[in-house]
């Protein structure tokens, strides 16, 4: 079992100490634009589609897109035998889980809270990482997971002061945030070894497969709307397909733990779309633990010294 957890967990430490350069910004800029963008996506999806389509229209275009690119950067590269565990596992855990957790939370918190929330994302990496790669935390790494913790805690007490319903998109929000903890963990030698498009399209293929049966639960719930379609369409093909190629080829580059320093911006956009397009409201406590959370995932995700 140890050998089976370390071989599937093999981003080691040193993934963790790739440095940025000019290239690596430019993604790491467009990544956070475009996933700050997707809660708002979601939202507006949501107005009249259910949230199994949302998900599956959002899995099956990523893919759709990818594996049309697929066809002209690398047509004959495939997945060999003895990857496919962790390439099922990513599709399982890194899409199909989180990507229906999502709209699912998003019918009781608004997008501009669950983007903040997703700011965990890197105190999350950092520890699952502590956890299968058993490198205890230390100094300013452990400083950083207090106070990420500390972060989450008060954006939850002020995302879920509204009563159960609240209380539970948290969880469902959280309970995504860790499923990214633990793929961010699992992809970077896979992605170096077959290239983004390769990956993300395989692993988008097997979650399409996996998330269909939501979208069939309900299935004339959904209305149809013209702006919920216009919605969708981005969301899966730019911010899923696009998305997932430009966040792979980072993570590949720069290591597993830098590359989640994405969600320092992630915020800060689905929080200014929110408010700015959809008037979310945020409370104030929600806001203080804002910062305290990516200070903590700044701080976690240094590397040891």
């Amino acid at each position: 079992m140890t050998t089976h957890r370390n071989k599937v967990f093999s981003a080691t430490a040193a993934d963790n100490d790739g440095s940025f350069e000019s290239r690596d910004w430019a993604l790491f800029f467009g990544i956070s634009l475009i996933w700050g963008a997707s809660f708002l996506l979601i939202a507006e999806s949501l107005e009249s589609l259910t949230p199994g389509m949302v998900t599956f229209g959002r899995v099956a275009l990523g893919a759709a897109t990818l594996w049309i690119l697929r066809l002209f950067v690398n047509p004959g590269r495939s997945i060999e035998p003895a990857d496919r565990f962790r390439v099922g596992l990513l599709g399982f855990v890194w899409v199909a889980v989180p990507f229906t957790l999502f709209p699912l939370a998003q019918q009781w918190i608004n997008s501009a809270v669950t983007g903040l929330l997703n700011g965990a994302t890197p105190v999350l990496v950092a520890l699952v990482s502590v956890a299968f790669l058993r490198v205890a935390p230390r100094g300013l790494q452990l400083v950083g997971l207090v106070l990420g913790f500390t972060g989450i805690t008060l954006i939850s007490l002020g995302a879920a002061g509204g009563g159960s319903s609240e209380a539970k998109g948290v969880v469902l929000v959280l309970g995504a945030t860790l499923c990214y903890g633990f793929a961010i963990n699992i992809a970077p030698p896979l992605q170096v070894k077959y290239g983004a498009v390769v990956l993300m399209s395989s692993v988008l293929g097997i979650a399409t497969v996996l998330v269909l049966p939501m979208a069939l639960v309900n299935l004339g719930d959904n209305e149809w709307q013209v702006s919920s379609l216009l919605a969708l369409t981005a969301l899966g093909a730019v911010g899923t397909g696009a998305a997932y190629w430009i966040m792979s080829t980072l993570v590949g580059r720069v290591g597993s733990i830098r590359a989640s320093f994405i969600t320092y911006l992630i915020p800060v956009v689905s929080l200014a779309l929110g408010v700015w397009l959809r008037d979310d409201h945020v409370t104030g406590l929600a806001l203080i633990g804002a910062p305290i959370t990516l200070l903590g995932a700044f701080l976690a995700s240094r590397r040891t010294k």
